[in-house]
């Protein structure tokens, strides 16, 4: 309750930026600790991984209006298994080397379910090993594997990339390489592309390179890591082992060390219609840097000439240089609220909008409930 109290008292003195619209801000629930990634059914029953913790939970929704939810522990004992993804009904998890599956998991999740290997031949490394999961239009699974160190060229060249998973047979494939450390992927929805954010490497100063927002427009194509960094960072390493080789650019550059996770793009219609198809993104936030940067959520608008825009949506989690949480994942809800989860607080927000219909004048406020 403390927790809760003193993350509402910093919500209430921060500023939310919401680009001249009206949002509420409310803890949806604070006793997933670790929370990590977040799958939602259709039901509308929450799935949530953890890194450190080693857990999964189910948050039930409640059945009458003024309670709360409901939060089970269904695994725990596992290795890292952050990532996780609904396919047909069954969760699939990333847990560091293995990919599991616990099948009909809306149904199972209170009766001790047991989870199938789909495979056990992914890389072991723990540094950069905590993975992140989603389904494409093609209904495989897309896992990023990280580099296992700050800067490095692995001799297993499906570290630094991104693989396409068959959910049936384990079967992986390269889908993208030269991606340091991917925690974040989503699907367009116009063009069905994959978007994924990728963490720039440390110790070259606190202002390079950028973190990346990238675009997989040819399956196999090469980002840079080792060799380059945010498109224009030769690696004072591995650079010099580049040629003339060519890289894919970053689509979206955003400060270094921000530490860009998870991200998901707005399909709903309970946002105004300047947030439809943009993409939500989540700040995780610096450790390494003079001065903290990140901690929030930002958003990423298509403007009419196509220019992509970056701006900060949600700037509530550092005041002055103390970090109260840390955003991990963003998830659109179904009901058109955007989930966030803080792996430092333990808690999942919910953010709803609140002002006028179709808005786009009003200059933003921000409203903060505590249910807890």
């Amino acid at each position: 309750m403390k927790v809760v109290l003193y993350l509402v008292w910093v919500l209430l003195a921060t500023q939310i930026v919401a680009n001249s619209s009206d949002f509420t801000v409310s803890v949806l629930t604070n006793e997933v600790p670790n929370a990590r990634q977040i799958a939602e059914s259709a039901s509308g029953h929450l799935f949530v991984g953890t890194r450190r913790a080693g857990k999964l939970y189910a948050v039930v929704p409640p059945t009458s209006v003024g309670a709360e939810p409901e939060v089970v522990t269904f695994a725990s004992g596992l290795t890292m298994p952050s990532g996780i993804v609904l396919l047909g009904g069954d969760l699939y998890v990333g847990a560091l080397n293995r990919i599991l599956r616990f099948p009909r998991i809306e149904t199972t999740f209170r009766e001790n379910p047991q989870p199938q290997i789909i495979t056990e031949q992914l890389p072991k490394k723990r540094h950069h090993g905590w993975k992140y999961l989603s389904v494409g239009p093609d209904q495989h699974l897309y896992v990023p594997v990280g580099a296992p160190c700050n800067i490095c060229l692995s001799q297993d060249e499906r570290h630094a990339s991104i693989l396409r998973i068959d959910p049936k047979t384990g079967v992986s494939t390269l889908y993208a390489r030269g991606v340091r450390n991917s925690v974040g992927m989503a699907w367009h929805p116009k063009t069905q592309q994959l978007w994924f954010s990728d963490n720039g490497r440390d110790m070259l100063g606190d202002d390079v390179p950028d973190e990346e927002i990238n675009v997989v427009e040819e399956p196999g194509a090469h980002y840079g890591y080792p060799y380059m960094h945010a498109q224009d960072i030769r690696d004072p390493k591995f650079g010099k082992e580049m040629g003339d080789r060519v890289f894919t650019p970053p689509k979206v550059r955003i400060q270094a060390h921000s530490a860009v996770l998870g991200m998901d793009f707005y399909t709903k219609g309970a946002f105004p219609p300047r947030y439809r198809n943009a993409l939500f993104v989540a700040e995780h936030g610096s450790w390494n840097r003079t001065k903290k940067v990140g901690y929030r959520v930002s958003v990423i608008r298509t403007d009419p000439d196509q220019t992509l825009r970056y701006e900060p949506f949600l700037d509530i989690w550092l005041n002055g240089q103390k970090a109260t949480g840390r955003p991990n994942d963003v998830l659109v809800s179904k009901d058109g609220s955007l989930l966030i989860s803080d792996d430092q607080q333990g808690v999942i927000y919910r953010v709803v909008y609140t002002g006028k219909p179709n808005d786009a004048t009003n200059a933003a406020s921000i409203n903060v409930t505590d249910t807890h």
